[in-house]
This record gives structure tokens, C-alpha cells and sequence, in this order.
């Protein structure tokens, strides 16, 4: 496996070699080599040079080389406990703050279950680690949680909100995406194989063009299609269609490896930053020739089969939709109901890759369209990357050059490259913390904000390159540091509180409330009726017949007959975008329209509506009353202890105990379940 770049799989770029650039900005020339032209190609127009204060926003500037700091003093070194210590120390330091003391073991392992494995650890798992001498306990506890395949289920999660994943078009039609969710397991596969983050770019930018014959790689490649489609009726301009489509990719390259806003560029050059329109529909001409393509998984007999079906009923449904026009009363009521019959008729999707290609022959002329206008075009452009990452005067690739995917997933990836491993390192930071070094992910422009440690952010992607771009090493890393370790509360609060009031430099752990998918699961493992089954088709569960009722067609939510299904991980359910799980939607789910960088994580009366009187929550309150009387027999006490070890991770303190023994014995159990459900000791993590 390549794992710092600088080797090719077949078939990829082999860059060509070029002179060094005397330029203060750009510390390697592998940022640009790909830009040189083939001889007798003209230079680009004259264009506006960038300035230096352009050039200098710290995230545009190459990374920096910082050493961790050292301590004088006793006491501040034997806190830290790796680098990043250090560097968080020093900055508590220059502000008169000490770090909060170490949580204890039991907040420990349930904050790390949830952060490595988004599950809660079991009574028994939390009473072993709690009642362990060995002081190498907790490394251990670090190792398990990695390679447990529960570490990837859990970290998906992370991308697929950045990459804006959905197995459906959005939109009014909301088409289903065939095999889309092969692209998720795809995800879950690579992240439990620890593959290096520079390989799990590539093969998504470029696994179409790398080896168009490698399944994996072209279920990778299915990145492309996971942003909604607009499809085309009526009197719609097919051409305005595919303009959104190209935008779309764009401006997502944009977000999620880049960390930029370059969509903002589309309609005139960047209001903030320095990314001219010229250069935003630069980085678009790589997409030009990019089309969907499904890859039908079945022989021809099977393909043939399933077309003469699906076309028969088609022509009925056609037939029968004209008829309509004309229908009233009881007979437009039949037809209706007729059309629905041959709606649930159509045959199933056949297994499928949902993925792209790059045809040239149907390759998108790309020009700079004047305020955005897709039928207002101007200029014609070639590929080429970034100008403010580039010096001046730097060429632009021909609209036809070859391996377009290539050449962008390559400069994308380069070692040197001063925003790649940065937005990475942020991203995984911010799912231990809650919030990034840079607190907004997707902008490290500068209307984002800067980073809180910014010697830190740099020495940690300079130690991802450096090991092989592996993120398992990185979460190893930061778990283990004692600012992970520290504990949510701190005798120095207030004051703290008024100095850093967002706890920025990070004084204490920043307690948070689980996610959507993260309560749910838990609901399930908890009651004991989590299915833990890996991979495979998603899931569709039962919601409510009038939202159903809304969607373009009711056959467009069929759900999974085998009742045991519904209980899988919350990562495997069907991700529609014209329908969201009331519960997950109410906690926080993104729609999936755009990448999601960073979830809301709001407080709202719906959300004690759903854990009350939701489906959901009742029905799993009856399984845990029903495993807390199986586990702990009648004896009220015992009941009350198990539900406080299953749901807070912990035995209840004194008080709670005394309350919930009271509550018992004048409610029935079930209610008792509920309100456990309920307690913020279970939807928050210290």
C-alpha cells in the first residue's frame, strides 16, 4: 500500500520532473508538477497577481516544522504525557490556567467506548476495567476499542456526514441510488484496515481512471454520486442540470479535502479568500468528462429478465397515467390505487455499483460563467488547481488533458500539500473533542476561524504524513494524552469559565451530548436487542404511513420484512433525503444536502416528546424492564443498580438510589425503564 504518496498504483500519474521554483510559498515541487504543459502549449492569460497578504493566510502557507515544548518546572512534566500535551500545557500556561485533574475510570471507558466504538461499554466491561491493577489497563482498553471492527461503524459515521452520503437523489423525484450503500461499507472496510488516508483519497477522486476493472476502487469512485440530482421534466433545461451536477462536485472537492469554501468563487471571485471565479471553474474542468455509471452486478440473462419486466409494467403505469388525465370521481380512485399496485410491482434494483466514468467523448465544455449563469457562459478554461497555492503565471492544463481524476486526486494528496493533512487532522480531532483546532472544519479561509493551537495542528499533520498518512496511530496518539484524559469538571471553573468561556485551550474535557445515531444504538444495546450484524444492503424500518404518504412514490420505502433487521446499528439504516427518521432528525441527523462539517447539537422540547411517548423509546422500555427483572430478578434494589450500570456507565450515588427506589415501588417497571432512558446521564458523555 502507498503510504506517503510517492508511490503510483498502475495506471495512475506519473508526474514529470521539473525544475525548482525560487518561490517562498511553495517548498516543493510536487505541488506543481503537475501543471507543466507538453512543448508548444501558450502560457495562460495575464491575470491578476495574488498579493502577499493573499498568499500568507496561515492555511495556505506551507506547514510549519514546531518541536514541542519543554518544561522547567516538575509538576507541568510529569502531566504531559505525549507531545500533545505539550503543546496544549503551553498554551493553558500563557493564559494562567491549569488543566482540569483526571476523570475516573469509569467516565473514562464510557467516553471512550462512545468516542472509538459510538457504544456504551457493559457493566461487565466497565467493573474489569474499573477493577484492573495493571497500570498498562487503559492502553489496553485504547488497543481493543481500535481493532474491534466497531471502530470503523463508529468512524463512518464521521465521513459520510463530510461527504454528504445518501442512497437517494433528494430533489422531487428522490431516486434511489443503486448499491449506494456499498460506498458506506466501503468507507467502514477502509477505515477498520486502518488504510492510509492519502491511498482512501485517492481511490475516491480517482479510482475510476486507476483501474477501471477494480470493483472496489469503482465503488469508491461512487463518491461522485452521493450529492442530490435535480432529474429533468417538464420544460427543464437538461444543460442547467448538468451545470448543478458539475457544481456540486466542485464545490464538495472544495469542502471536504480542502477545508475551503470554493463554491463561494462561482459567481465572482471569492468575497473572503483568495480563490479567483477563473480558478473555481479551473478546479471544475478536472470534472468535466466525469458521468454516472452503474455497473449492473448480474450476467446478461439476469440483466434481460429484469428490463422485459421492468418495461412491462412501465408501459402499464404509462398506459394507465393517461387515462388519468381524464378520470374523476370513483373511476380516478381506481386508477390510482391500480397505479400504486404496479408501482410495488416493479422489480427490485438489480445489485449494483453506482459509480462514474470519465468519457471524453462527452466532455462538458467548462467556461466562467458571468454571475454563476450556467446559460450566460464567457471564457473557456483548462484544468488547473488553486492559483494562490501555484506561483505566478502558473499554466493551465488543456481541457482534454488525460487522467484528469488522476492529476487532481495526486495534487490533492501531496505530501507538501498545506491543507490536506491539516482538514484531516482537524476532522479527527473534533470527534474526540467536540470541537477542531480550526472549530470550523470545512473553512480554514479567512472568514473561518483560527486555530486555537496552531504549532499543534501542524506538528500533528506533519506526524500523519510522516507515519504513513494512518489514522489509527492519530486517535492512538490523542486518546492517550492527558488532555483526553482530563476530567469534565475543574475546581477552577469559573474563573477558567470567564478566561476561555468555549474552552478553547482545552482546560477541561468538553462534555457532549451523544449523537442521533449514538442514542438510538445505545437504546438498543442497552434493552439488549442491538443486532450487531456488519455489512449489507441498508435497512428500512417502519415510520408512520403519512410521511410515507408524501413521497413521490410509497413503494419508494419498502420496508425490510425481517423484523430482527431493524434493530441493526444505526450506520446500516436507508439513508433517504426526503425522509428522515423523526427520532434521528430531531436529534440533529443532517439532510445530507451539503457536506456537514460539524453537527448542531440544539436542546428542544421534541426531543423529550420523542424519548416519552416515541415508538422507539417505549418499545425498548419495555425490553430493558424486561431484562433488568431477567438479570436482576425482583429484588428492586438490584434492578436499580443494573439500570444505572447499563445506562450511566456507573452504580447510582446515594440520592439517586433512594429516589428511584421510591419511584419503583409505586410505578411499574417499564416506566421506571423510560425515565432511565431519559436521565442526562445517558445522552451525555463527560
Amino acid at each position: 500500500m502507498p503510504g506517503s504518496g510517492s508511490q503510483h498504483p498502475r495506471n495512475s500519474l506519473t508526474l514529470p520532473r521539473i525544475v525548482h521554483v525560487s518561490w517562498r510559498f511553495i517548498n516543493s515541487a510536487v505541488l506543481i508538477g503537475w501543471l507543466m504543459l507538453p512543448s508548444g502549449l501558450a502560457k495562460a492569460e495575464e491575470e491578476p497577481e495574488y498579493d502577499a497578504a493573499e498568499r500568507e493566510h496561515w492555511s495556505f502557507v506551507p506547514r510549519s516544522n514546531p518541536q514541542p515544548p519543554v518544561f522547567g518546572d516538575p509538576t507541568d512534566s510529569a502531566w504531559v504525557a505525549n507531545e500533545i500535551d505539550a503543546f496544549v500545557l503551553a498554551r493553558l500556561r500563557e493564559a494562567g490556567l491549569r488543566p482540569a485533574p483526571p476523570a475516573d475510570r469509569a467516565t473514562l471507558i464510557r467516553r471512550l467506548s462512545f468516542d472509538l466504538a459510538g457504544l456504551p461499554p457493559s457493566p461487565d466491561e466497565v467493573e474489569t476495567f474499573v477493577s484492573d491493577p495493571s497500570p498498562q489497563a487503559y492502553e489496553a482498553l485504547v488497543e481493543r476499542l481500535l481493532a474491534s471492527p466497531h471502530y470503523g461503524e463508529r468512524w463512518a459515521r464521521h465521513w459520510l456526514d463530510v461527504v454528504r452520503y445518501a442512497e437517494t437523489e433528494g430533489f422531487e423525484y428522490d431516486n434511489y441510488l443503486p448499491g449506494a450503500w456499498r460506498y458506506r461499507n466501503y468507507v467502514i472496510g477502509s477505515l477498520n484496515t486502518d488504510k492510509p488516508y492519502d491511498q482512501f483519497v485517492r481511490e475516491q477522486v480517482a479510482g475510476d481512471e486507476l483501474a477501471p476493472g477494480d470493483p472496489m476502487l469503482q465503488i469508491a469512485a461512487g463518491f461522485y454520486r452521493l450529492g442530490p440530482v435535480r432529474r429533468n421534466a417538464g420544460n427543464q433545461e437538461v444543460a442547467g442540470s448538468r451545470n448543478e451536477v458539475l457544481t456540486e462536485m466542485t464545490n464538495t472537492i472544495g469542502s471536504v479535502f480542502l477545508g475551503l469554501t470554493v463554491g463561494c468563487a462561482r459567481c465572482h471571485d471569492h468575497m473572503y479568500d483568495a480563490i479567483r471565479q477563473k480558478d473555481y471553474y479551473r478546479l471544475e474542468a478536472f470534472l468535466a468528462a466525469t458521468h454516472e455509471r452503474n455497473i449492473p452486478l448480474a450476467d446478461a440473462e439476469q440483466v434481460a429478465a429484469w428490463q422485459s419486466r421492468t418495461e412491462a409494467v412501465k408501459a402499464e403505469i404509462k398506459k394507465l397515467g393517461k387515462s388519468l388525465v381524464a378520470a374523476s370521481g370513483d373511476t380516478r380512485e381506481e386508477i390510482t390505487a391500480r397505479l400504486k399496485e404496479l408501482d410495488a410491482q416493479l422489480p427490485p434494483p438489480l445489485p449494483t455499483i453506482c459509480t462514474v466514468e470519465n468519457r471524453a467523448a462527452d466532455r462538458t465544455v467548462i467556461h466562467v460563467l458571468q454571475r454563476g449563469n450556467w446559460n450566460q457562459p464567457t471564457e473557456t478554461v483548462g484544468m488547473r488547481v488553486l492559483g494562490v497555492l501555484l506561483p505566478e503565471g502558473a499554466v493551465e492544463l488543456p481541457p482534454d488533458a488525460p487522467h484528469a481524476h488522476a492529476r487532481l486526486a495526486q495534487w490533492l494528496i501531496s505530501p507538501e500539500h498545506p491543507l490536506t493533512a491539516r482538514v484531516m487532522v482537524n476532522r479527527v480531532w473534533q470527534g474526540h473533542f467536540g470541537s477542531g483546532i480550526v472549530s470550523t472544519p470545512n473553512d480554514f479561509g479567512v472568514n473561518g476561524d483560527p486555530p486555537s493551537h496552531p504549532e499543534l495542528l501542524d506538528w500533528l499533520a506533519n506526524r500523519l504524513v510522516a507515519g504513513g498518512w494512518r489514522l489509527k496511530p492519530l486517535h492512538r496518539l490523542i486518546v492517550l494524552s492527558n488532555t483526553y484524559r482530563q476530567s469534565a469538571r475543574s475546581a477552577e471553573a469559573t474563573r477558567a469559565a470567564a478566561l476561555d468561556p468555549n474552552n478553547r485551550l482545552l482546560w477541561r474535557f468538553q462534555r457532549r451530548r451523544l449523537a442521533a445515531e449514538e442514542i438510538r444504538d445505545a437504546m438498543l444495546a442497552i434493552a439488549g436487542k442491538l443486532n450487531l450484524q456488519a455489512g449489507g444492503p441498508s435497512v428500512v424500518t417502519p415510520v408512520e404511513a403519512d410521511l410515507v404518504d408524501l413521497l413521490y412514490k410509497p413503494s419508494q420505502w419498502s420496508v425490510t420484512p425481517d423484523r430482527g433487521e431493524h434493530f441493526r446499528r444505526s450506520i446500516y439504516l436507508f439513508a433517504k433525503r426526503n425522509l428522515r427518521l423523526p427520532f434521528m432528525e430531531v436529534f440533529d441527523q443532517p439532510d445530507a444536502q451539503t457536506s456537514c462539517a460539524l453537527r448542531e447539537s440544539s436542546t428542544h422540547a421534541p426531543q423529550a416528546l420523542e424519548l416519552l411517548n416515541g415508538t422507539l423509546a417505549n418499545e425498548l422500555a419495555d425490553a430493558l424492564a424486561e431484562r433488568l427483572l431477567r438479570e436482576a430478578g425482583a429484588d428492586a434494589s438490584r434492578q436499580i443498580e443494573l439500570a444505572f450500570r447499563l445506562v450511566a456507565g456507573r452504580r447510582p450515588s446515594e440520592t439517586e438510589a433512594g429516589r428511584a427506589l421510591a419511584f419503583v415501588r409505586s410505578e411499574p417497571l417499564r416506566e421506571f425503564a423510560l425515565a432511565m432512558l431519559n436521565l442526562n446521564a445517558f445522552l451525555y458523555v463527560d
